[in-house]
């Protein structure tokens, strides 16, 4: 293999490259950026960045001055448009075709938007540096917020926005936050960790459409109600970015379909982060995970296949993310789901520091913790080994 090339230059593709450059490879290395940015951080974009705390040079994810030594050729500032299999070819927005013997997807996704709110000022998403560069300077008007959405990206904005002194509304269409990610008993406290810090949270509505003719006034629920808004931050999620691989023959269902190793159905492709659905033989389970270390770990992983070919381990993380809200640092890993039995084993919901656990068929699934990350660490350890729920428990009794 002597020529390779990343599509996607933030977490995921660029610590393939490290990777790929780590292990030997000593071939020619394409990184192609769609941004024109040096590959950054994202987490602190809606935490700190937005908060005015830390600036865009403090979020690069590798010093300036570090970048020789990789002996990248960059196509900063472009964006893959179309891949030819059969050639082995990425296709560029500006006609150049890269060859390629192996080849890393990692093109992230995009941020979900509202229909009808491309030329509505003052509605925003939050996934780039851009982004969030804009969200700050609106913020610095004192504005009226409203976001829409109570994931992960939307919570943080709002526990931002609120530190900030803003009155916020958050807008969430089910019946509790995160539901998917920690079961809607641990949504609850969520929900309530919000009201503790002054949050306005609408759950069980939707969004129906907003007032304003050049710039967004108000927000029109779906129970006939309305909320005024000067700005709105929209964080219903992100779609992995594969439109530049539709008609290609790469196999894709919300993702770039992956086996166990992260290849994907075409020789020596793979693909990394959150644009990747891949086998997790640890969970017995396809899924696309968006979260920082899974980009850490995966992009690793990714480039280790298209190096050792067939005989790459298989890649079997468990699931881990955190997110910090108000005085709250909130960790989870492993993969739940809604009917999953929850114990909080150390401390209280009501204090807002606690270790809940996740059990199904007698199995320890996962391991939620707020302001623990000391007792988290042993938990991680047991889902790895796939621990019962009864070892579970009685290690959290020893530990009491």
């Amino acid at each position: 293999m002597k020529r390779i090339v990343v599509v996607g230059a933030s977490l995921a593709g660029l610590r393939g490259v490290e990777t790929l450059r780590r292990r030997g490879f000593d071939g020619s290395l394409t990184l192609v950026s769609a941004e024109s940015h040096l590959p950054y951080d994202r987490p602190p974009l809606s935490k700190e960045l937005i908060r005015g705390e830390r600036e865009p040079d403090q979020l690069l994810l590798r010093p300036k001055d570090a970048y020789d030594e990789l002996e990248l050729d960059w196509r900063r500032g472009h964006r893959a448009v179309a891949l030819e299999l059969a050639e082995r070819r990425v296709v560029l927005d500006d006609g150049e075709r890269l060859a390629y013997d192996g080849l890393l997807i990692a093109t992230g996704g995009a941020a979900r938007a509202l229909p009808g709110t491309d030329a509505l000022r003052g509605v925003h998403v939050l996934r780039t540096l851009d982004d969030a560069l804009a969200i700050r300077s609106a913020l610095e008007a004192g504005p009226r917020v409203a976001v829409i959405g109570a994931g992960f990206i939307g919570s943080e904005v709002a526990a931002s926005c609120r530190q900030l002194g803003l009155d916020v509304t958050v807008v969430e269409a089910l019946d509790v936050p995160l539901v998917g990610s920690i079961g809607p008993t641990m949504g609850a406290a969520c929900a309530a960790l919000h009201a503790d810090h002054g949050v306005a949270l609408r759950c069980g509505v939707s969004v129906d459409g907003f007032d304003g003719s050049e710039r967004v006034e108000a927000v029109r629920l779906s129970d006939g109600s309305r909320i005024d808004a000067d700005l709105v931050v929209v964080g219903i999620g992100v779609r992995p970015e594969t439109g530049w691989l539709e008609g290609s023959g790469l196999a894709l269902d919300d993702g770039v379909v992956c086996d166990a190793t992260c290849a994907a159905n075409a020789p020596g492709v793979v693909a990394a982060g959150d644009v990747a659905r891949f086998a997790n033989p640890r969970f017995g389970e396809s899924m696309r995970i968006e979260h920082w270390t899974h980009a850490v770990e995966q992009g690793m992983a990714a480039a280790a296949r298209l190096l050792d070919g067939e005989a790459a381990a298989p890649f079997a993380p468990v699931p881990f993310f955190w997110s910090d809200q108000y005085d709250v640092k909130i960790q989870f890993a492993g993969r739940v789901r809604p009917d999953d039995e929850i114990r909080v084993v150390h401390g209280s919901i009501e204090e807002r520091r606690f270790v809940a656990l996740y059990a199904r068929a007698g199995r320890l699934v996962g391991a939620l913790a707020w302001n623990r990350p000391r007792q988290l660490i042993g938990y991680r350890r047991m889902l790895r080994e796939q621990a019962s729920f009864e070892a579970a428990l009685a290690q959290a009794a020893r530990s009491s």
